[in-house]
């Protein structure tokens, strides 16, 4: 689930917990934290791999004309 803070923003766009949750995990994980790698660079060995996949499939429900009637992936 996304961390919130008293005094950050509300964000309102669309899929934005999975989003924040997303990029902590890939700023937090070991890959960028102690070897100094680039996010992307740690994307492509496979971190994080869930976290990606579920802002994916809610990027792409928002596409989805089905998504009217049973609403948005993720959270």
């Amino acid at each position: 689930m996304p961390k919130y803070y008293e005094d950050k923003e509300e964000d309102t766009r669309a899929c934005a917990g999975v989003r924040e949750d997303f990029k902590a995990c890939l700023l937090q994980h070991d890959c960028v934290v102690k070897e100094g790698k680039m996010p992307s660079e740690c994307l492509k060995e496979g971190h994080c791999k869930a976290l990606q996949t579920s802002f994916f499939e809610c990027k792409r429900s928002m596409l989805d004309t089905r998504s009217r009637f049973r609403g948005r992936k993720g959270y």
